[in-house]
């Protein structure tokens, strides 16, 4: 990710917290771009929630260099604060205010006018709360309460928004919606930083993070992190019955395939490492037609993030545990 300084809301280097015993967050080094979605991804306890926290202030690093919006978060002016939009992980609810007066509370925090129903019911139309806004928190579900906290932090149209575990106990439907409005507010040119624990989710970002044990495995787009799990992109081949030992073969010598030993999912379907999926596909037809052999498919394979995870953290697990 190369930008001008300017471009970059966040930037830190060397940033750590260490809690003892191995937990916190070590030595992150990260730029984010202006406009873009960054998603951090990894287990509870892999320091994503104690990154947003040195982000937004509320935790001062033990070392290491961090700029927010171009000041340190420790000592944010006004004007800066009033920039950024910052959702906790666990929702903070006044609880004798209602569900809306909790949000028009959050408005005033921020100097939102008075004049602001239609806000307000864009935004309740938005989290889907509309006829139960007068109930008290206690009288609302964990994921209700959560997207009161997530619409109060889009209140003032912040540039820079921190969203920990947004999506945590809401249904899939709603989460696909919420991450549509995300997408919406980075085209816009909104910045946003969104912890995550639904390893799927990294499709929607435009880079991802991906923690494990305090530190940054690796910084990719979706599509790169696929390619630096498994070395290259992936096609999948289905023969229409189980190939022969020398099909086998020919498949694993082919133009565009070769060095690259066939997974086999079970006794018809391959996955094959190649350099250019697409290009690869379509040798792996030609050499079928040539020879004859029935081929239900060959095809671009994607793998589930939940496995592209898997593969990333499995070495770096084993390389901590080695090493101390």
């Amino acid at each position: 990710m190369h930008a001008s300084p300017s471009s970059r809301p966040v930037v830190a280097s060397g940033l750590t917290k260490d809690f003892g015993d191995g937990a916190g967050v070590f030595d992150l080094d990260l730029e984010i771009e202006a406009g873009t979605i960054m998603g951090f991804i990894g287990p509870s306890g892999s320091g994503k929630t104690t990154t947003v926290r040195m982000m937004t202030g509320v935790t001062a690093p033990d070392r290491g260099e961090l700029t927010v919006l171009g000041e340190s978060p420790l000592s944010f002016s006004r004007n800066t604060r009033a920039r950024i939009g910052y959702m906790p992980q666990h929702a903070i609810l006044y609880p004798d205010l209602t569900l809306l007066e909790n949000l028009n509370f959050a408005a005033s925090l921020y100097g939102v006018s008075y004049k602001r129903k239609a806000r307000i019911d864009e935004l309740v139309d938005f989290i889907q709360l509309e006829g139960r806004m007068d109930r008290l928190p206690r009288e609302a579900s964990g994921g209700e309460k959560k997207r009161i906290m997530l619409a109060s932090t889009f209140f003032h149209s912040p540039e820079l928004i921190f969203l920990d575990e947004p999506t945590a106990g809401i249904d899939p439907v709603l989460r696909r919606r919420f991450w549509d409005r995300f997408r919406e507010l980075a085209s816009n040119g909104r910045t946003l930083l969104v912890t995550t624990q639904y390893v799927g989710e990294a499709a929607f970002c435009d880079y991802v993070a991906v923690l494990a044990n305090g530190e940054i495995v690796i910084i990719e787009t979706p599509e790169g992190l696929r390619q630096a799990a498994y070395g290259g992109e992936q096609i999948e081949v289905t023969f229409v019955s189980p190939p022969s030992r020398s099909e086998v073969g020919q498949l694993s010598r082919m133009v565009g395939v070769e060095g690259s030993e066939p997974e086999w999912v079970d006794t018809r379907t391959a996955h094959l490492i190649v350099e250019n999926a697409g290009a690869a596909s379509q040798s792996v037809l030609n050499w079928a037609e040539e020879n004859q052999i029935a081929l239900e498919k060959a095809e671009v394979f994607q793998p589930e993030f939940d496995d592209v995870f898997v593969a990333l953290v499995s070495d770096e697990d084993g390389e901590r545990v080695n090493g101390r």
